[in-house]
């Protein structure tokens, strides 16, 4: 029997099909938007720390995977036979198609959100949590727009499988395109001429918007961005007057120290990292600590933000509680005192999706420590502070190593800290790269910021130290000055730092 092409033809011109055509899109459209929210809170909760939240939301995912769409649809269909008070909803089939697609595509979607939230770095929540910016705003501004992006490609095939899926649902009578298409077909018996046309309209609707969201899958591509770097015309109608800090000041007697760390010690297992660290330091001053890896040096500057928590001990910020060994997180003082610390990462944990001054302004814009043209300015100012007023509306992946890391101390500033937290600010840069961002923290240092240092840079550190702090295997082995360092003694440090080496030559 040849195949009747006017015949397939004209089924395009068939009213039916265009309006099947719209419960097609209806449905799936509106499966996937519910979906994709549902999912992501479910994705949430199966990452969830919490038990209460990550077993239930673990359960619904294998229960609802596990179930064919064909069985749920009848069953959801059939339910007002146990549940007559949901008859007026049901009965409907595509509120009972739809319900039946949101439970199973919440499942999935669940899965491919908790791939895209897995991928964005720890780095990223630990920046946010310095910054102060926690639970829903580290979500909404820092975690959200990341994992989407990562996601949004997986997200896109699965709109593609949900609009074939909605065939499914002509087994409870609604009225999509298979259900037009087998009763044409039922009636004049050309089976292939009618199929081959419900194919076409599936394409055209997968084709459509399967197009719509590669186009916001490339808007979103940071690769495709860009670099926007200002003329010298620009970058001076942006130019503000600032200062990093505060001018330099001697310790007032009797004033409270800055920080004060009290037999601090950390374990991750069965490993002790810290074994009753005792540390003073006083307003205005500058610490570099040193040593060899493993020393403790990176874990003892991460509980002063309490980016690690401790495990006996306590630490005193400008003479107040801060943190304790057992003290529960998030309490207002430890929230209050956080604010007075700014840190800088050794591998920069820019925010991405943000340009520079995006980055810069992110946090007193969330903690409203300002209008946002006042933020915007005081931005401005600090870029221009650290050289890099001229790259303020690119991203991060469009700057150098250098650069981005004189970005993340612009961002850690914009908080207005009195102590800054620097760990290994150089070692993930070329060596080329180091001199200008050493140069960023050596005018900290003469405006009088009180600063902690972990860093492989001896010259620097014996350069612009008030002390400088030797640990090993977990102890502070040498606390003193560099004079004291390069002229009394203290060999176990001079021959970390080659000054035992120097002396021999």
């Amino acid at each position: 029997m040849a195949f009747d092409w006017a015949y397939f033809y004209s089924l395009f011109s068939v009213g039916a099909f265009w309006k099947a055509c719209l419960t097609v899109v209806q449905l799936s459209a509106l499966s996937w938007g519910i979906g994709l929210v549902l999912g992501f809170v479910l994705a949430s909760a199966k990452l969830s720390s919490h038990v209460w939240l990550r077993v239930p939301a673990g359960l619904y995912i294998w229960l609802f995977r596990s179930i064919p769409l064909l069985v749920l649809l009848i069953f959801v269909y059939n339910l007002p036979q146990l549940f007559p008070v949901t008859g007026s909803l049901l009965s409907q089939p595509f509120y009972s198609g739809l319900i039946a697609l949101v439970l199973t595509e919440t499942a999935y979607m669940a899965e491919i959100h908790r791939g895209g939230l897995l991928s964005v770095l720890k780095g990223q929540r630990e920046a946010a949590k310095a910054l102060g910016i926690r639970g829903l705003g580290e979500q909404r501004l820092v975690i959200i727009p990341q994992a989407i992006r990562i996601a949004l490609p997986t997200l896109t095939n699965e709109y593609v499988t949900i609009v074939k899926l909605t065939s499914l649902v002509s087994v409870i009578s609604l009225n999509e395109l298979l259900l037009v298409g087998q009763r044409l077909y039922a009636q004049n018996f050309l089976v292939m001429e009618t199929l081959a046309a419900v194919a076409v309209y599936y394409v055209l609707i997968v084709t459509l918007f399967g197009w719509l969201l590669q186009w916001a899958e490339r808007h979103l591509d940071l690769s495709r961005k860009s670099a926007q770097t200002l003329d010298a015309h620009q970058a001076s109608a942006l130019r503000q007057p600032a200062t990093l800090g505060k001018s330099r000041s001697e310790p007032v007697a009797g004033q409270a120290d800055a920080l004060q760390l009290r037999g601090i010690h950390k374990r991750y297992g069965n490993h002790e990292v810290l074994k009753g660290i005792d540390l003073r330091v006083r307003p205005g001053e500058v610490i570099s600590i040193i040593g060899p890896s493993g020393s403790g040096k990176t874990s003892l500057i991460r509980t002063i933000n309490s980016l690690e928590s401790i495990d006996k001990g306590e630490i005193v910020l400008f003479g107040n509680d801060f943190i304790a060994a057992g003290q529960r997180g998030d309490s207002p003082a430890q929230r209050q005192g956080l604010g007075r610390i700014g840190m800088v990462f050794q591998n920069f944990n820019l925010f991405p999706h943000r340009t520079i001054l995006d980055n810069v302004i992110i946090a007193p814009r969330y903690h409203r420590l300002a209008s946002v043209s006042e933020l915007r300015n005081r931005g401005y100012a600090l870029l221009d502070r650290v050289g890099l007023l001229a790259h303020a509306y690119k991203y991060p992946h469009q700057l150098s190593g250098g650069q981005q890391q004189r970005v993340a101390i612009a961002r850690a500033l914009a908080m207005e800290p009195d102590i800054m937290l620097f760990d290994e600010p150089t070692s993930a840069l070329d060596p080329e790269l180091v001199g200008d961002v050493l140069k960023v923290i050596g005018d900290l240092a003469q405006e009088g910021m009180t600063m902690l240092i972990v860093t492989h840079e001896m010259d620097f550190a014996l350069s612009i130290s008030d002390r400088i702090v030797f640990m090993e295997n977990g102890h502070v082995v040498t606390d003193a000055s560099p004079h004291a360092i390069r002229n009394e003694g203290h060999a176990r440090v001079r021959r970390f730092i080659g000054l035992e080496q120097e002396a021999l030559a």
